[in-house]
């Protein structure tokens, strides 16, 4: 079921199939933790975790240097992590994915095209009923 981008983040949720995703540094120790905040913050506004992705930053070999930046300034993952996200959302038929991780306008966008359905940010969501 594709939803209409033009509805307010937290109004998607409701009955929606919902996969997560976090872009962390490695040294990060708390990806878990704040998954499951994500996840207890969808299933407050009605949606159903179907999947969690994580992409590691600063795992590979220079990758250290950059822990804290994006992998990509488009979609904020690397090319092949957003690749296998996006294979992942169309087979499980995803209606939002929900990242840890603030995306501008324009991340929002691509990513939307990519994945197939609606993108939005942890950050959009508030308290259920606001």
């Amino acid at each position: 079921m594709r939803r209409d981008p033009t509805r307010p983040p937290a109004s998607v949720l409701a009955g929606a199939d919902v996969a997560l995703v976090g872009l962390f540094s490695a040294k990060d120790n708390e990806s878990g933790p704040k998954l499951d905040l994500l996840a207890a913050a969808v299933e407050a506004h009605g949606g159903r975790v179907a999947s969690r992705h994580v992409q590691r930053r600063g795992v590979s070999h220079g990758g250290a240097a950059k822990m804290t930046e994006p992998f990509s300034r488009r979609t904020l993952l690397s090319a092949g992590r957003a690749r296998e996200i996006a294979q992942a959302c169309r087979a499980a038929e995803v209606d939002v994915v929900v990242f840890v991780n603030p995306l501008t306008h324009h991340q929002r966008a691509a990513l939307s095209d990519m994945f197939g359905c609606f993108v939005i940010s942890g950050e959009d969501l508030s308290a259920p009923g606001r």
